[in-house]
């Protein structure tokens, strides 16, 4: 099953998955945690991907991150085929091309929350754009905090500066895994309205593994795995909708 937007315009693809496998473990204890998925992940849109545990969710994210490698199929970000690149054009790409945003902020505790959003920056030998730096920190609302280390933080302005961080190199997609998941609810809904916020206002592409309805309802379009496959999608989703089709999609016990 392939997805396509339900708009009549052709929209620009950021990165696709064409029959995706991914098995883990042999014989009996084989299992197919993605079972031919094939996805368009459309440039300057917000989609989450939600399913119950064991689903494949996460395992899709990684082989379309080039984090993990799937058994077969293919992945590309930009038009790049990932399954063609070597080690270091992989590390290159994910450095260059994708953000990351994850649930436990994966910020650096010794430096300060601006050190920490710069540091893909440094690491690839590059300073940050002066004019695109002021734009992401005034929209994530840190200017106040960047001289602060994260254990001087809450863990909203924490995974705020995470997803700063994402941001800052201007990549050509940001995944993010569960990214509200350690946060109370005012955190969750800071956190997602600049997510939202940088797809509406900067034409980011933001790709998100979430298992909560409330989040899954700031994105454009909400796509459901089940047992390693796409089963369904909702476009210009709600809560109520995400919720409806979460329990129709559930397994009825007893």
């Amino acid at each position: 099953m392939t997805t396509t937007p339900s708009a009549t315009t052709v929209r620009d693809v950021a990165a696709s998955a064409h029959d995706l496998v991914k098995v883990y473990g042999h014989d009996e204890a084989e299992v197919r945690a993605l079972d031919g998925v094939s996805i368009d992940l459309y440039a300057g849109e917000f989609t989450a991907v939600m399913g119950p545990s064991g689903s494949g969710k996460s395992t899709l994210m990684h082989c379309m991150a080039a984090l993990d490698t799937p058994t077969s199929g293919e992945a590309s970000v930009g038009g790049t085929t990932l399954g063609s690149l070597r080690d270091k054009e992989l590390t290159r790409l994910r450095r260059e091309k994708i953000g990351f945003v994850f649930q436990a902020f994966n910020l650096i505790p010794t430096l300060t929350a601006q050190e920490n959003i710069t540091l893909p920056l440094s690491l690839a030998g590059r300073d940050p754009e002066p004019e695109w730096f002021d734009r992401v920190i005034d929209a994530v609302g840190l200017r106040s905090r960047l001289a602060h280390k994260p254990s001087e933080m809450s863990g909203g302005q924490q995974q705020r500066a995470a997803c700063a961080r994402a941001l800052v190199s201007r990549p050509a997609i940001v995944f993010a895994d569960e990214p509200t998941g350690n946060l109370d609810s005012t955190s969750s809904a800071e956190v997602m309205g600049f997510l939202r916020r940088s797809v509406d206002e900067f034409g980011q592409t933001i790709v998100m593994v979430t298992h909560d309805p409330v989040a899954a309802a700031w994105t454009d379009r909400v796509v459901f795995l089940a047992d390693g496959r796409i089963v369904e999608e909702l476009r210009n989703p709600d809560r109520d909708s995400i919720l409806a089709t979460m329990a129709r999609l559930t397994p009825q016990v007893g």
